[in-house]
């Protein structure tokens, strides 16, 4: 029998990125399908799973909370810290995954946070040289090796255990 691990992982990646706007709920009804497949349940993630795609917008925000909970996973608030790193942390798993290219994370990244959020402030910072490549002498290749090797990091760091939920941003 296969692990649930990536599976619940997945789940709550997508949770972090719906959160924070990243992705529609429909993504986030996706995952908990996946989950289901997994071998992961509980009732509250049949009921997400159950979810069409006209109710997910919806339902997806009183659904995902107790879903994770009933899994041992958390949900954190979009405007909290650790919601905040839950965010770039899956976005970092994605462009790892091949599903964003390093600009396009690099992008996102920077959208999403500026140079405030000193975790990602480097690829915001990277997101910029792509701005400047033209008047430098770097290669577009050169900061994508360093937005991957960021990316990496990121995935690695650790996670903050607890948070107030009202934390500021």
């Amino acid at each position: 029998m296969p692990s649930t691990e990536p599976a619940a992982r997945e789940l709550q990646d997508r949770a972090a990125l719906w959160s924070t706007g990243e992705i529609p709920a429909t993504d986030v009804v996706t995952a908990a399908c996946d989950a289901l497949v997994a071998s992961l349940d509980s009732p509250a993630l049949r009921i997400l799973a159950a979810c069409t795609r006209a109710e997910a917008d919806y339902d997806v925000p009183d659904l995902l909370p107790p879903a994770l909970d009933e899994l041992g996973l958390t949900f954190h608030p979009a405007a909290s810290i650790a919601g905040q790193e839950a965010a770039a942390r899956a976005l970092a798993a994605r462009m790892l995954a091949g599903e964003l290219t390093p600009r396009e994370l690099a992008f996102r990244i920077h959208h999403r946070f500026g140079h405030e959020f000193a975790l990602v402030e480097q690829l915001a910072n990277l997101d910029d040289e792509y701005h400047i490549l033209e008047y430098g002498d770097r290669t577009p290749a050169q900061v994508d090796a360093d937005v991957t090797a960021e990316a990496l990091l990121l995935a690695q760091h650790p996670r903050l255990a607890t948070e107030p939920t009202d934390a500021p941003t």
